[in-house]
Protein backbone atom coordinates (compact mmCIF):
# COMPACT_ATOMS: atom_id res chain seq x y z
CA UNK A 1 0.00 0.00 0.00
CA UNK A 2 1.32 3.43 -0.95
CA UNK A 3 1.22 6.25 1.58
CA UNK A 4 -0.96 9.21 0.61
CA UNK A 5 2.05 11.33 -0.45
CA UNK A 6 3.29 8.54 -2.71
CA UNK A 7 -0.23 8.08 -4.07
CA UNK A 8 -0.59 11.77 -4.87
CA UNK A 9 2.88 11.84 -6.42
CA UNK A 10 2.13 8.85 -8.67
CA UNK A 11 -1.08 10.48 -9.80
CA UNK A 12 0.74 13.70 -10.67
CA UNK A 13 -1.10 15.69 -8.01
CA UNK A 14 1.83 17.39 -6.30
CA UNK A 15 3.24 20.47 -8.02
CA UNK A 16 4.73 22.08 -4.91
CA UNK A 17 4.82 21.44 -1.20
CA UNK A 18 6.57 22.66 1.87
CA UNK A 19 9.15 20.31 3.40
CA UNK A 20 8.04 17.04 1.80
CA UNK A 21 9.63 14.79 4.40
CA UNK A 22 7.92 16.71 7.22
CA UNK A 23 4.63 16.64 5.32
CA UNK A 24 4.96 12.90 4.68
CA UNK A 25 5.63 12.31 8.39
CA UNK A 26 2.68 14.47 9.46
CA UNK A 27 0.30 12.69 7.10
CA UNK A 28 1.75 9.31 8.08
CA UNK A 29 1.32 10.04 11.79
CA UNK A 30 -2.12 11.63 11.13
CA UNK A 31 -4.86 12.39 11.15
CA UNK A 32 -4.15 15.89 9.81
CA UNK A 33 -6.81 18.58 9.65
CA UNK A 34 -6.48 20.38 6.31
CA UNK A 35 -8.45 22.88 4.29
CA UNK A 36 -9.16 23.80 0.70
CA UNK A 37 -10.89 27.03 -0.28
CA UNK A 38 -13.40 27.83 -3.03
CA UNK A 39 -14.46 31.39 -3.78
CA UNK A 40 -18.04 32.08 -4.97
CA UNK A 41 -17.07 34.16 -8.01
CA UNK A 42 -19.55 32.24 -10.22
CA UNK A 43 -22.80 30.34 -9.61
CA UNK A 44 -21.13 26.94 -10.03
CA UNK A 45 -17.88 25.08 -9.67
CA UNK A 46 -16.19 24.01 -12.91
CA UNK A 47 -13.98 21.05 -13.77
CA UNK A 48 -10.86 22.89 -12.66
CA UNK A 49 -12.34 22.93 -9.15
CA UNK A 50 -13.08 19.22 -9.50
CA UNK A 51 -9.35 18.49 -9.29
CA UNK A 52 -9.30 20.10 -5.83
CA UNK A 53 -12.57 18.57 -4.64
CA UNK A 54 -11.44 15.06 -5.56
CA UNK A 55 -7.99 15.58 -4.01
CA UNK A 56 -9.75 16.61 -0.80
CA UNK A 57 -11.74 13.40 -1.05
CA UNK A 58 -8.56 11.33 -1.48
CA UNK A 59 -7.03 12.86 1.63
CA UNK A 60 -10.20 12.20 3.61
CA UNK A 61 -10.28 8.59 2.41
CA UNK A 62 -6.69 8.32 3.69
CA UNK A 63 -7.94 9.23 7.17
CA UNK A 64 -7.45 13.01 7.26
CA UNK A 65 -10.03 15.61 8.24
CA UNK A 66 -11.11 18.15 5.60
CA UNK A 67 -12.38 21.67 6.11
CA UNK A 68 -14.16 22.80 2.95
CA UNK A 69 -14.06 26.58 2.93
CA UNK A 70 -16.44 28.49 0.69
CA UNK A 71 -15.28 32.08 0.86
CA UNK A 72 -18.19 34.32 1.70
CA UNK A 73 -15.63 37.01 2.56
CA UNK A 74 -12.94 36.47 -0.07
CA UNK A 75 -15.72 36.10 -2.66
CA UNK A 76 -16.38 39.81 -2.17
CA UNK A 77 -12.83 40.54 -3.34
CA UNK A 78 -11.69 37.79 -5.72
CA UNK A 79 -8.19 36.45 -6.17
CA UNK A 80 -6.31 38.66 -8.65
CA UNK A 81 -6.46 37.40 -12.21
CA UNK A 82 -3.34 37.82 -14.35
CA UNK A 83 -4.82 40.41 -16.71
CA UNK A 84 -7.72 42.43 -15.29
CA UNK A 85 -9.78 43.32 -12.24
CA UNK A 86 -12.69 41.08 -11.34
CA UNK A 87 -16.23 42.42 -11.38
CA UNK A 88 -17.42 42.83 -7.79
CA UNK A 89 -20.72 41.09 -7.15
CA UNK A 90 -23.39 42.27 -4.73
CA UNK A 91 -23.66 40.62 -1.28
CA UNK A 92 -26.96 38.89 -2.09
CA UNK A 93 -25.49 37.23 -5.18
CA UNK A 94 -22.41 36.13 -3.28
CA UNK A 95 -24.51 34.65 -0.46
CA UNK A 96 -26.61 32.74 -2.99
CA UNK A 97 -23.48 31.42 -4.71
CA UNK A 98 -21.98 30.39 -1.37
CA UNK A 99 -25.00 28.18 -0.72
CA UNK A 100 -24.81 26.72 -4.22
CA UNK A 101 -21.11 25.85 -3.99
CA UNK A 102 -21.58 24.25 -0.60
CA UNK A 103 -24.34 22.08 -2.08
CA UNK A 104 -22.04 21.05 -4.92
CA UNK A 105 -19.11 20.13 -2.67
CA UNK A 106 -21.10 18.25 -0.02
CA UNK A 107 -21.77 14.99 -1.98
CA UNK A 108 -18.06 14.32 -2.46
CA UNK A 109 -17.17 14.31 1.25
CA UNK A 110 -18.24 12.35 4.30
CA UNK A 111 -19.65 14.33 7.21
CA UNK A 112 -19.69 11.37 9.59
CA UNK A 113 -17.06 9.47 11.55
CA UNK A 114 -13.83 10.42 13.30
CA UNK A 115 -12.58 12.48 10.35
CA UNK A 116 -15.91 14.02 9.38
CA UNK A 117 -15.66 16.94 6.99
CA UNK A 118 -16.65 20.41 8.16
CA UNK A 119 -17.99 23.24 5.99
CA UNK A 120 -16.61 26.64 6.94
CA UNK A 121 -17.18 30.19 5.69
CA UNK A 122 -14.52 32.85 6.17
CA UNK A 123 -17.24 35.49 6.45
CA UNK A 124 -17.84 34.12 9.96
CA UNK A 125 -14.55 35.54 11.27
CA UNK A 126 -14.01 38.36 8.76
CA UNK A 127 -17.34 40.21 8.82
CA UNK A 128 -16.90 41.54 12.35
CA UNK A 129 -13.23 42.47 11.84
CA UNK A 130 -12.82 46.24 11.62
CA UNK A 131 -10.42 47.83 9.13
CA UNK A 132 -8.31 49.11 12.04
CA UNK A 133 -8.10 45.67 13.65
CA UNK A 134 -7.30 44.03 10.31
CA UNK A 135 -4.48 46.46 9.57
CA UNK A 136 -3.04 46.24 13.10
CA UNK A 137 -3.44 42.51 13.69
CA UNK A 138 -2.82 41.15 10.19
CA UNK A 139 -1.41 43.83 7.91
CA UNK A 140 1.37 44.66 10.39
CA UNK A 141 3.03 41.32 9.68
CA UNK A 142 3.29 41.73 5.89
CA UNK A 143 5.99 43.55 3.94
CA UNK A 144 4.86 45.27 0.76
CA UNK A 145 8.12 44.55 -1.07
CA UNK A 146 7.54 40.82 -0.54
CA UNK A 147 3.86 41.06 -1.48
CA UNK A 148 4.86 42.66 -4.78
CA UNK A 149 6.81 39.55 -5.78
CA UNK A 150 3.74 37.27 -5.78
CA UNK A 151 3.11 36.05 -9.33
CA UNK A 152 -0.44 37.31 -9.66
CA UNK A 153 0.49 40.74 -8.29
CA UNK A 154 3.65 41.02 -10.39
CA UNK A 155 1.75 40.18 -13.58
CA UNK A 156 -0.92 42.74 -12.84
CA UNK A 157 1.64 45.44 -12.09
CA UNK A 158 2.96 44.95 -15.61
CA UNK A 159 -0.52 45.19 -17.18
CA UNK A 160 -2.22 48.37 -18.35
CA UNK A 161 -4.84 48.15 -15.61
CA UNK A 162 -2.43 47.64 -12.75
CA UNK A 163 -3.98 46.31 -9.55
CA UNK A 164 -6.35 47.87 -7.04
CA UNK A 165 -5.65 47.89 -3.33
CA UNK A 166 -8.76 45.72 -2.98
CA UNK A 167 -7.29 42.81 -4.92
CA UNK A 168 -3.80 43.50 -3.60
CA UNK A 169 -5.16 42.78 -0.12
CA UNK A 170 -6.52 39.36 -1.10
CA UNK A 171 -3.42 37.50 0.04
CA UNK A 172 -3.79 39.01 3.53
CA UNK A 173 -7.37 37.75 3.75
CA UNK A 174 -6.40 34.24 2.67
CA UNK A 175 -3.43 34.21 5.03
CA UNK A 176 -5.74 35.19 7.87
CA UNK A 177 -8.06 32.32 6.94
CA UNK A 178 -5.25 29.80 7.48
CA UNK A 179 -4.42 31.40 10.83
CA UNK A 180 -8.06 31.35 11.94
CA UNK A 181 -8.52 27.71 10.90
CA UNK A 182 -5.32 26.77 12.71
CA UNK A 183 -6.66 28.40 15.87
CA UNK A 184 -10.27 27.24 15.58
CA UNK A 185 -9.83 23.72 14.17
CA UNK A 186 -6.17 22.79 14.56
CA UNK A 187 -5.76 23.00 10.77
CA UNK A 188 -2.12 22.47 9.77
CA UNK A 189 -2.31 21.95 5.99
CA UNK A 190 -3.64 24.06 3.14
CA UNK A 191 -4.42 22.44 -0.22
CA UNK A 192 -5.10 24.12 -3.54
CA UNK A 193 -3.89 24.88 -7.04
CA UNK A 194 -0.32 25.92 -7.73
CA UNK A 195 -1.48 29.39 -8.81
CA UNK A 196 -2.28 29.94 -5.11
CA UNK A 197 1.22 29.18 -3.85
CA UNK A 198 2.00 32.78 -2.95
CA UNK A 199 -1.15 32.96 -0.83
CA UNK A 200 -0.25 29.64 0.83
CA UNK A 201 3.19 30.85 1.88
CA UNK A 202 1.69 34.11 3.14
CA UNK A 203 -0.55 32.08 5.46
CA UNK A 204 2.34 29.94 6.64
CA UNK A 205 4.41 33.04 7.41
CA UNK A 206 1.54 34.56 9.38
CA UNK A 207 1.06 31.39 11.45
CA UNK A 208 4.77 31.15 12.21
CA UNK A 209 4.88 34.81 13.28
CA UNK A 210 1.85 34.65 15.57
CA UNK A 211 2.01 31.03 16.74
CA UNK A 212 5.68 30.36 17.56
CA UNK A 213 6.59 26.70 17.22
CA UNK A 214 3.51 25.87 15.15
CA UNK A 215 3.90 23.24 12.46
CA UNK A 216 1.99 23.97 9.27
CA UNK A 217 2.25 22.84 5.67
CA UNK A 218 1.04 23.65 2.17
CA UNK A 219 0.46 21.35 -0.80
CA UNK A 220 -0.29 22.61 -4.32
CA UNK A 221 -1.69 20.58 -7.18
CA UNK A 222 -0.60 21.37 -10.75
CA UNK A 223 -2.80 23.44 -13.02
CA UNK A 224 -4.26 21.09 -15.62
CA UNK A 225 -3.56 21.79 -19.28
CA UNK A 226 -4.36 20.18 -22.63
CA UNK A 227 -1.72 18.74 -24.92
CA UNK A 228 -2.84 21.08 -27.72
CA UNK A 229 -2.16 24.12 -25.56
CA UNK A 230 -5.79 25.09 -24.93
CA UNK A 231 -7.10 25.57 -21.43
CA UNK A 232 -8.24 22.53 -19.47
CA UNK A 233 -11.97 22.58 -18.76
CA UNK A 234 -12.77 24.65 -21.84
CA UNK A 235 -14.90 23.18 -24.62
CA UNK A 236 -15.97 24.80 -27.87
CA UNK A 237 -18.99 26.19 -26.06
CA UNK A 238 -17.02 27.56 -23.09
CA UNK A 239 -16.31 26.54 -19.51
CA UNK A 240 -17.28 23.05 -18.40
CA UNK A 241 -19.43 23.63 -15.32
CA UNK A 242 -20.58 21.06 -12.77
CA UNK A 243 -24.10 22.54 -12.71
CA UNK A 244 -26.24 20.61 -15.23
CA UNK A 245 -28.15 23.80 -16.02
CA UNK A 246 -24.93 25.43 -17.24
CA UNK A 247 -23.31 22.37 -18.86
CA UNK A 248 -25.63 19.50 -19.72
CA UNK A 249 -24.64 15.98 -18.59
CA UNK A 250 -24.44 15.05 -22.28
CA UNK A 251 -21.96 17.84 -23.04
CA UNK A 252 -20.04 16.92 -19.89
CA UNK A 253 -19.79 13.29 -21.01
CA UNK A 254 -18.78 14.23 -24.55
CA UNK A 255 -15.99 16.49 -23.28
CA UNK A 256 -14.29 13.55 -21.59
CA UNK A 257 -15.12 11.12 -24.37
CA UNK A 258 -13.32 13.41 -26.82
CA UNK A 259 -10.17 13.67 -24.70
CA UNK A 260 -6.96 13.63 -26.71
CA UNK A 261 -5.00 10.36 -26.47
CA UNK A 262 -2.06 12.43 -25.20
CA UNK A 263 -4.12 13.66 -22.23
CA UNK A 264 -6.35 10.77 -21.23
CA UNK A 265 -3.91 8.81 -19.07
CA UNK A 266 -2.96 11.94 -17.14
CA UNK A 267 -6.59 12.93 -16.60
CA UNK A 268 -7.42 9.43 -15.38
CA UNK A 269 -4.62 9.49 -12.82
CA UNK A 270 -5.73 12.89 -11.51
CA UNK A 271 -9.50 12.39 -11.55
CA UNK A 272 -10.26 8.67 -11.42
CA UNK A 273 -10.64 6.58 -8.28
CA UNK A 274 -9.69 3.39 -10.12
CA UNK A 275 -6.72 1.44 -8.78
CA UNK A 276 -3.21 1.86 -10.09
CA UNK A 277 -3.40 -1.56 -11.77
CA UNK A 278 -6.64 -0.64 -13.57
CA UNK A 279 -5.23 2.67 -14.76
CA UNK A 280 -2.00 1.12 -15.99
CA UNK A 281 -4.04 -1.43 -17.95
CA UNK A 282 -6.06 1.38 -19.55
CA UNK A 283 -2.82 3.19 -20.40
CA UNK A 284 -1.54 0.03 -22.06
CA UNK A 285 -4.74 -0.38 -24.08
CA UNK A 286 -4.55 3.27 -25.20
CA UNK A 287 -0.99 2.78 -26.37
CA UNK A 288 -1.71 -0.48 -28.20
CA UNK A 289 -5.24 0.18 -29.50
CA UNK A 290 -5.95 3.92 -29.39
CA UNK A 291 -8.86 3.53 -31.83
CA UNK A 292 -10.78 1.58 -29.15
CA UNK A 293 -10.89 4.71 -26.94
CA UNK A 294 -11.36 2.50 -23.89
CA UNK A 295 -9.65 4.98 -21.59
CA UNK A 296 -11.81 7.86 -22.82
CA UNK A 297 -15.00 5.87 -22.25
CA UNK A 298 -13.83 4.86 -18.78
CA UNK A 299 -13.02 8.47 -17.92
CA UNK A 300 -16.28 9.84 -19.32
CA UNK A 301 -18.48 7.27 -17.60
CA UNK A 302 -16.74 7.51 -14.23
CA UNK A 303 -16.80 11.30 -14.07
CA UNK A 304 -20.34 11.67 -15.44
CA UNK A 305 -21.56 9.18 -12.85
CA UNK A 306 -19.61 10.93 -10.12
CA UNK A 307 -20.91 14.41 -10.95
CA UNK A 308 -24.40 13.71 -12.34
CA UNK A 309 -25.32 10.24 -11.07
CA UNK A 310 -25.60 6.78 -12.59
CA UNK A 311 -29.04 7.37 -14.12
CA UNK A 312 -27.93 10.48 -15.99
CA UNK A 313 -24.77 8.74 -17.13
CA UNK A 314 -26.80 5.82 -18.50
CA UNK A 315 -29.08 8.28 -20.32
CA UNK A 316 -26.25 10.16 -22.00
CA UNK A 317 -24.44 6.94 -22.95
CA UNK A 318 -27.68 5.75 -24.57
CA UNK A 319 -28.04 9.09 -26.35
CA UNK A 320 -24.46 8.99 -27.57
CA UNK A 321 -25.03 5.55 -29.08
CA UNK A 322 -28.46 6.38 -30.49
CA UNK A 323 -27.13 9.35 -32.45
CA UNK A 324 -25.05 6.94 -34.50
CA UNK A 325 -27.73 4.33 -35.04
CA UNK A 326 -26.85 2.06 -32.12
CA UNK A 327 -29.99 2.73 -30.11
CA UNK A 328 -33.55 4.01 -30.24
CA UNK A 329 -33.71 7.77 -30.68
CA UNK A 330 -37.41 7.79 -29.86
CA UNK A 331 -36.69 6.25 -26.47
CA UNK A 332 -34.58 9.21 -25.35
CA UNK A 333 -36.31 11.66 -23.01
CA UNK A 334 -36.66 15.20 -24.32
CA UNK A 335 -34.05 16.92 -22.11
CA UNK A 336 -31.38 14.33 -22.97
CA UNK A 337 -32.19 14.42 -26.68
CA UNK A 338 -32.21 18.24 -26.72
CA UNK A 339 -28.86 18.36 -24.93
CA UNK A 340 -27.36 15.84 -27.32
CA UNK A 341 -28.59 17.64 -30.43
CA UNK A 342 -27.38 20.97 -29.02
CA UNK A 343 -23.83 19.71 -29.51
CA UNK A 344 -24.38 19.25 -33.27
CA UNK A 345 -24.50 21.68 -36.19
CA UNK A 346 -28.12 22.81 -36.35
CA UNK A 347 -30.57 24.43 -38.71
CA UNK A 348 -33.95 25.85 -37.72
CA UNK A 349 -36.94 25.65 -40.09
CA UNK A 350 -40.61 26.49 -39.70
CA UNK A 351 -41.90 23.31 -41.32
CA UNK A 352 -40.46 19.92 -42.26
CA UNK A 353 -39.85 19.41 -45.96
CA UNK A 354 -37.78 17.48 -48.44
CA UNK A 355 -34.77 15.63 -47.14
CA UNK A 356 -32.45 16.99 -49.85
CA UNK A 357 -33.30 20.55 -48.79
CA UNK A 358 -32.64 19.78 -45.13
CA UNK A 359 -29.32 18.08 -45.91
CA UNK A 360 -28.15 21.12 -47.86
CA UNK A 361 -29.51 23.71 -45.41
CA UNK A 362 -27.87 21.93 -42.46
CA UNK A 363 -24.46 22.03 -44.15
CA UNK A 364 -24.06 18.26 -44.23
CA UNK A 365 -23.63 18.54 -48.00
CA UNK A 366 -22.54 21.44 -50.17
CA UNK A 367 -25.60 21.64 -52.42
CA UNK A 368 -28.94 20.09 -53.25
CA UNK A 369 -27.39 18.17 -56.13
CA UNK A 370 -24.85 16.75 -53.66
CA UNK A 371 -27.74 15.88 -51.35
CA UNK A 372 -29.52 13.98 -54.12
CA UNK A 373 -26.30 12.15 -54.89
CA UNK A 374 -25.88 11.22 -51.21
CA UNK A 375 -29.44 9.81 -51.12
CA UNK A 376 -28.88 7.90 -54.36
CA UNK A 377 -25.70 6.33 -52.95
CA UNK A 378 -27.52 5.24 -49.77
CA UNK A 379 -25.67 7.57 -47.42
CA UNK A 380 -28.52 9.75 -46.12
CA UNK A 381 -30.42 9.05 -42.91
CA UNK A 382 -33.24 10.77 -41.03
CA UNK A 383 -33.65 9.69 -37.41
CA UNK A 384 -31.33 6.76 -38.24
CA UNK A 385 -33.63 5.50 -41.01
CA UNK A 386 -32.04 5.31 -44.45
CA UNK A 387 -33.61 7.62 -47.03
CA UNK A 388 -34.44 5.62 -50.17
CA UNK A 389 -35.94 8.21 -52.53
CA UNK A 390 -34.45 11.45 -53.79
CA UNK A 391 -37.82 13.19 -53.40
CA UNK A 392 -38.40 11.86 -49.86
CA UNK A 393 -39.97 14.31 -47.44
CA UNK A 394 -40.44 14.37 -43.69
CA UNK A 395 -43.69 15.27 -41.94
CA UNK A 396 -44.73 16.32 -38.47
CA UNK A 397 -45.16 12.64 -37.59
CA UNK A 398 -41.40 12.13 -38.05
CA UNK A 399 -40.45 14.73 -35.47
CA UNK A 400 -38.86 13.57 -32.22
CA UNK A 401 -40.76 15.08 -29.30
CA UNK A 402 -42.67 17.14 -31.87
CA UNK A 403 -39.63 19.29 -32.58
CA UNK A 404 -36.44 17.55 -33.73
CA UNK A 405 -34.97 15.62 -36.65
CA UNK A 406 -31.55 14.00 -36.71
CA UNK A 407 -29.80 13.98 -40.08
CA UNK A 408 -26.83 11.78 -40.83
CA UNK A 409 -24.55 11.53 -43.85
CA UNK A 410 -22.56 8.32 -43.88
CA UNK A 411 -21.50 6.88 -40.55
CA UNK A 412 -20.23 9.90 -38.62
CA UNK A 413 -21.52 13.21 -40.02
CA UNK A 414 -24.49 14.51 -38.06
CA UNK A 415 -26.71 17.58 -37.94
CA UNK A 416 -29.87 18.53 -36.10
CA UNK A 417 -33.00 20.14 -37.50
CA UNK A 418 -35.25 22.09 -35.17
CA UNK A 419 -38.78 22.57 -36.53
CA UNK A 420 -40.48 25.53 -34.88
CA UNK A 421 -43.78 25.89 -36.73
CA UNK A 422 -45.06 22.36 -37.28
Amino acid sequence: MMGIVEELTWRGLIAQSTDEDALRKALGDGPVTFYCGFDPTAPSLHVGHLVQVLTVRRLQQAGHRPLALVGGATGHIGDPRPTAERTLNDPETIARWVDRLREQITPYLSFEGDNAAVMVNNLDWTAALSAIDFLRDVGKHFRVNKMLTKDSVAQRLQSEQGISYTEFSYQLLQANDFLELYRRHGCTLQLGGSDQWGNFTAGLDLIHRLEPGAEAHALATPLMTKADGTKFGKSETGTLWLDPELTSPYAFYQFWLNTDDRDVSRYLRVLSFRSRAELEELEKVTEERPQARAAQRALAEELTTLVHGAAQCAAVVAASKALFGQGDLAALDEPTLTAALAELPRVTVREPGQVVDLLADSGLVASRSAARRTVKEGGAYVNNAKVAAEDAAVTADDLLHGRWLLLRRGKRNLAAVEVTGA
